[in-house]
């Protein structure tokens, strides 16, 4: 990885990490006499417990491709949305009812950590959250809310990620062909990174044509990145990964890997970066930021 996109990923982080401190309710606030403090502990345990933070790095530079002077606070609400959605989908993701994980992002998966109970709730709660900090953002326009709100609430339900998520949790053992692979986690993991884009588009005032450029570099590198996840499933070790290795494989789900093998799998990759690549051909200079990250998606360890 570049320096300079390292130090770019590294800000990113800890702008967020800032943000989600300031509009996230503290334990702290409501010690001893609250019966919400184990709710608000455990909802922290999730959402500051590390992770690339990839969504939110992608709505900053999708903004930052259209007004590179774009105030950072403006951005806040949208980073930290997309951010406890994909939280809420982790904590969900990885209960014994659905992918069974007890492991995520280095550290004892929610409901190990606590139980399932409270992570079935913590995960309903941050989804709640993330709409309602849309529909108050003060540095956002009220056409600006109501656009993101679309856009985000069409990603997260069963026109995108749950739905993707419902298709992966009854395919298993299944041979599911190459072109319903692709639209199933197109859904369940690109729909979001596509959202991500889009709130950052239209924080910057983006047009019609452009909000049409950044869908299509993110249908292309959400495939990618789930393509990138198939390949380290099996490449990858449980230490770097941060969770289960080969949990897909011994699921018996169907991944790039299985169908296009080892070999065919990082062309495939290497295909939809290219792809994605293409799609910001309209932005000129402006868009490197983004072709950092395609890049970044595609060559990650983890």
């Amino acid at each position: 990885m570049r320096t300079n996109f390292s130090r770019i990923l590294q800000d990113n982080q800890q702008r967020t990490i800032e943000a989600m401190q300031r509009l996230l309710p503290a334990p702290e606030a409501d010690a001893g006499s609250s019966p919400f403090t184990s709710l608000f502990e455990a909802s922290r345990y999730s959402v500051e417990s590390g992770g690339k933070r990839v969504r939110s790095l992608l709505v900053r530079a999708a903004a930052g491709v259209l007004d590179k002077e774009i105030n950072h606070q403006v951005l806040d609400a949208p980073c930290v949305a997309v951010e406890l959605v994909h939280s809420y989908s982790l904590i969900h993701d990885d209960l014994p009812a659905m992918d069974d994980d007890d492991l995520r992002r280095g550290k004892p998966s929610l409901h190990r950590a606590f139980d399932e109970a409270t992570a079935i709730l913590v995960g309903d709660g941050l989804q709640a959250k993330a709409f309602e900090l849309l529909a108050t953002a003060p540095a956002l326009s009220a056409q600006q809310r109501v656009c993101m709100i679309e856009a985000l609430s069409l990603a997260a339900g069963p026109e995108g990620m749950v739905g993707g998520q419902f298709i992966d949790v009854h395919a298993t053992n299944s041979d599911m062909p190459l072109d319903q692979l692709q639209a199933m986690h197109a859904l369940k993991t690109g729909a979001l990174i596509k959202a991500s884009l889009r709130m950052g588009g239209i924080a910057a005032g983006a047009n019609d044509a452009q909000l049409q450029a950044l869908d299509e570099f993110g249908h292309c590198i959400g495939l990618a990145f789930q393509v990138v996840d198939d390949i380290l499933d099996v490449e990858g070790d449980t230490a770097t990964l941060g969770k289960t290795s080969g949990k897909d494989s011994e699921a018996n789900k169907p991944t790039y890997v299985k169908l296009l093998g080892l070999v065919g799998a990082k062309a495939e990759a290497q295909r939809l970066l290219q792809s994605a690549l293409d799609a910001l051909e309209s932005f000129g200079d402006s868009a490197d930021a983004l072709r950092d990250i395609a890049r970044y998606i595609v060559e990650r360890d983890h």
